[in-house]
């Protein structure tokens, strides 16, 4: 039997908005990923990071809007992990965890322009396979990549966590950015605050 294709889409999730949820939505229906493991990225101590939710919350957040989708789950991985966690030390670290499971690293085209500059960039891509989704401005020549980096062609939706954040911060109504029980949450801790 073969092993399970699991998508890593790490990131902040500050909030996790409708077009995290999408990509991740096509890339499972589309582009034969079994799942995507959401893994929310752990305040990094050493950078200033203004605006960034509390880990935990953000955690919540993302298990509030996958738990209706069996093809999605949450993920504190990365909480777990010595600081600075490097991607090449996530993925070995869920390759050793996870021995039945064949992990695909998700990298928007933003990224992947870049990614010679990440930790061991290399390895990365000698030992994992990646999913590049696009982004605007970030072109990416499919017939340069190497073997196991596949560049898909997933809807763009131009949505970012800091326009979601600085629009709830002026009272405004985003509920259709978001998944519904992730604007309850927000919408709720801004009531609270108030």
């Amino acid at each position: 039997m073969d092993a399970k294709r699991i998508g890593i889409y790490s990131g902040s999730f500050n909030p996790i908005h409708i077009g995290h949820l999408a990509l991740a939505n096509y890339l499972c229906e589309f582009e034969g990923l079994d799942e995507v493991w959401f893994l929310v990225t752990p305040h990094n101590p050493l950078k200033a990071q203004e605006g960034l939710m509390e880990d935990n919350l953000r955690l919540q957040l993302v298990k509030a809007a996958v738990e209706e989708y069996p093809r999605f789950r949450a993920s504190d991985f990365e909480f777990h992990l010595p600081k600075p966690s490097y991607t090449i030390h996530t993925l070995e670290a869920l390759k050793q965890k996870y021995p039945d499971k064949a992990f695909t690293l998700i990298v928007g085209a933003d990224n992947w322009v870049c990614f010679d500059r990440w930790f061991e960039a290399k390895r990365i891509v000698d030992e994992f396979s990646l999913m590049i989704y696009p982004r605007p401005g970030y072109a990416v020549e499919r017939e340069s990549l190497p073997p196991h980096v596949r560049l898909v062609d997933a809807p763009n939706i131009e949505v970012s966590s800091t326009f979601i954040r600085q629009a709830m911060a002026e009272g405004r109504d985003v509920r259709y950015f978001l998944h519904p029980a992730v604007y309850r949450l927000l919408s709720n801790r801004c009531e609270s605050k108030a």
